[in-house]
């Protein structure tokens, strides 16, 4: 196993992503990716059918790395609006665990002013650690 959750005893849980997490091998950075296809075009204007484009983005590249969704340390989530993020919070989980599955680990999320590509909602940036 390359990674451990961590979570000190009596803390609650966290719903969702982890609180922390150790981790060994060779580490994988990715930029942020936004819900366009690999022709750079907007799926959508629906915040999470761009959320589902930005994660398989994100799996597309980690696989080329040769990793998996385990693998993954690290989600950082920009977006464009905190209201349209709750509002289709449901959808966003289900994409999430369409995509990743069920690996959840520590996530922030920054509501922004804007994102540089006109049109965009999130932007998600990954970090990986896929072991020795």
């Amino acid at each position: 196993m390359g990674s451990e959750f961590l979570q000190p005893p009596g803390w609650a849980a966290p719903k969702g992503y982890s609180n922390g997490v150790s981790a060994r091998g060779r580490q994988i950075y990715l930029a942020g990716q936004i819900g366009w296809n690999e022709s750079q075009q907007l799926v959508s204007t629906r915040f999470a059918l761009q959320v589902r484009q930005a994660l398989q983005n994100i799996m597309a590249l980690l696989a080329q790395a040769g990793g998996r969704p385990e693998h993954l340390v690290r989600l950082t989530w920009f977006v464009s609006s905190l209201d349209e993020y709750r509002a289709e919070q449901k959808e966003i989980g289900a994409a999430y665990r369409d995509v990743i599955g069920r690996h959840y680990p520590p996530m922030s999320v920054v509501q922004v002013v804007a994102l540089l590509e006109q049109g965009a909602k999130v932007e998600i940036e990954a970090t990986a650690v896929i072991p020795d």
